[in-house]
């Protein structure tokens, strides 16, 4: 699809916008850019303390990498999904002025988002390596997985970038549904370890690890650093279909809206 061509056909211009909103977020900082790795590191440090050693969930083995796999899924996709949903406009003038691929926008705050993702993915398959022997064999199936988790991401901000420029009250309903879902979707806890109470409850169970787009993703990456076994097919399979549909419905809405966005802004 065009859509996506134009971040090979147009990979300088792609470059530059990657520079000037990832050099943007730091700029006058003393750290500069390095704040990129110490942002995850302190993050990832604080939701160990809390969760992994005070209020530990021990009904789940290796809980600070299960827990540290899930958060960084989950903030690269909140914070890129948040990101990307201003993206155009606050790149108005930008746009109204110069005529070229508008969808690069949106892409440039995802690439910018995806860096903290890798440096966070990397820790994680260090520590894995470390602190599981028995998930050094499954451990690189990770990677491709991450890769194509940011394609879902990828597609989704795409969504919510041309949809916010319509519409701007997406951004807010967007901030206000992301704690909620945080909550509902297994990165603090796990659907096997829940009480016998809440596994009574089998059709909420079902909406919560099947109808939550980002669940089975998360599984997905999380069960090759963390379980020492291959992540279930099923997982598998609907991520690649999340993220096929995910960047075919973005590009499509992009293709509808493109030539008003200018006009919107």
């Amino acid at each position: 699809m065009t859509v996506y061509a134009d971040l090979v056909r147009y990979r300088e211009l792609f470059a530059n916008l990657f520079r000037r909103d990832f050099q943007a977020k730091y700029k006058g900082s003393l750290l500069g850019v390095f704040w990129s790795l110490l942002n995850p590191l302190v993050l990832l440090g604080v939701y160990l303390v809390v969760f992994g050693v005070l209020f530990q969930n021990k009904t789940i083995r290796h809980y600070p990498v299960y827990l540290l796999a899930g958060l960084a899924c989950w903030i690269f996709f909140s914070v890129s999904l948040q990101s990307s949903a201003r993206s155009m406009i606050d790149s108005a003038e930008l746009i109204k002025k110069v005529r070229f691929p508008r969808q690069l926008v949106a892409f440039s705050m995802v690439a910018t988002q995806a860096v903290t993702f890798v440096v966070m993915i990397a820790i994680l398959v260090v520590a894995s390596l470390i602190f599981v022997p028995e998930a050094r064999t499954t451990v690189w199936v990770a990677i491709p997985l991450a890769v194509v988790f940011a394609g879902l991401v990828a597609g989704l901000s795409l969504l919510v970038a041309c949809i916010n420029v319509l519409f701007r009250d997406v951004e807010h309903i967007l901030t206000a549904a992301l704690l909620p879902w945080f909550f509902l979707t297994p990165v603090l806890w796990s659907l096997a370890s829940l009480p016998d109470k809440a596994r009574n409850h089998h059709r909420l169970l079902e909406v919560l690890r099947w109808g939550n787009p980002i669940a089975p993703p998360i599984y997905a990456v999380r069960d090759a650093l963390w379980s020492g076994e291959l992540p279930r097919l099923a997982d598998v399979v609907y991520l690649l279909v999340a993220a096929t549909l995910a960047l075919a419905l973005g590009a499509l809405v992009f293709r509808a809206v493109d030539d008003r966005i200018a006009v919107e802004l």
